[in-house]
């Protein structure tokens, strides 16, 4: 505590991010980090935009990123808004079109940046209870609110709404923003792009670190109706035109565009899912139905806690929560088959 802070650094709680260990023949599954790497492509064109043109400050509209994600998606540019991470996407929706008189809606279990955005913006918030299996029940959303956020496939759960319950949750809130954050939906669920052309309230947000390789290179996006756009620019322009250098905006260009390595890796990453799901079931875990690149699982003879300490002691690391309905299971990254086998190895003589 400090007594040169503003009011409103002492009522902040930040954001807890997964550890970033430093150890020797470390198995990291704890931040849902891409095993694979980014786009051989996007490698290059990051090292050709090196040299004097650093000099220079970068496109401030990002222009060429966001003609990239229109053309991948078949939108116009004016729907396309992009920033330093979706982070900074997010919290830029959270600042320019969330905050209202009635209250934000959001799960009760997601993605737990959400109430540190709501604390730093002053947003009041519901949260929604997750039904008894985990899941997202857009039923229980039909009340008063002033905007709605959703996590598709949610986080720490991995599972993913049909289009068909998030195209009832827009038709229900006309009046509404609804964000659907869609950071792991290359993972097998379906994409609320698809659903822009019918709904003006809808907006999507995207993330180049995880399908794509990049959670260093931190580039994220949203699309939607252009009134939304232009109120995220608004936002951004009152707080930093320049988002993004010339080096992520020539890597995210270039990733965006080889969708082959993007689906390449991320099939990859959903076959090992399925296997480490099914060896995960063998050994006694109750595994919950994930479209990410993570499963979420607990045993019902072992502590959760206890289990990713163990794990650590082994040089695994996986996400324990210390929540309410959660704090027995744990988050575990989809690595490498080697990784996940590894992993499989030291539950056996864990669990068993």
């Amino acid at each position: 505590m400090s007594r040169f802070w503003s009011d409103i650094v002492h009522e902040l709680t930040p954001y807890t991010p997964g550890e970033q260990v430093r150890m020797p023949n470390l198995i990291k599954l704890n931040t849902n980090e891409n095993p694979y790497g980014p786009s051989p492509k996007a490698v290059a064109a990051m090292q050709a935009a090196v040299g004097d043109s650093l000099r220079l400050y970068s496109d401030p509209a990002n222009t060429a990123v966001k003609d990239a994600v229109a053309k991948r998606f078949g939108l116009t540019r004016e729907q396309v808004f992009v920033g330093n991470s979706s982070d900074e996407v997010l919290a830029h929706t959270f600042h320019a079109l969330l905050k209202h008189e009635k209250p934000l809606l959001c799960p009760d279990i997601s993605y737990s940046f959400y109430p540190t955005y709501c604390s730093l913006y002053g947003i009041e918030a519901v949260q929604v209870p997750l039904n008894a299996s985990f899941e997202i029940d857009v039923a229980d959303y039909a009340q008063p609110c002033g905007a709605i956020i959703i996590a598709n496939p949610n986080a720490p759960t991995g599972i993913a709404l049909p289009l068909s319950q998030i195209e009832a949750l827009l038709a229900a809130h006309p009046d509404q923003v609804v964000v659907v954050d869609e950071a792991y939906v290359d993972f097998g669920a379906d994409s609320a792009i698809a659903l822009l052309e019918r709904h003006d309230n809808l907006l999507v947000v995207q993330t180049l670190s995880k399908s794509r390789s990049l959670a260093g290179l931190r580039v994220g996006f949203a699309v939607g109706h252009p009134d939304l756009i232009a109120g995220l620019e608004r936002v951004k322009n009152s707080f930093n035109c320049y988002p993004l250098g010339q080096v992520a905006q020539a890597g995210a260009v270039a990733a965006i565009e080889d969708a082959a390595h993007m689906a390449q890796t991320s099939q990859a990453i959903i076959a090992t899912r399925a296997w480490l799901t099914a060896r995960m079931v063998e050994l006694g875990f109750e595994v919950l139905p994930s479209r990410a690149n993570f499963i979420f699982a607990r045993h019902p003879a072992h502590d959760g806690a206890a289990i990713a300490a163990a794990l650590r002691e082994r040089a695994i690391l996986v996400r324990h929560f210390k929540l309410a309905r959660i704090d027995q299971f744990l988050r575990i990254s989809i690595g490498t088959d080697a990784e996940c086998g590894a992993l499989v190895e030291a539950l056996k003589v864990i669990v068993l």
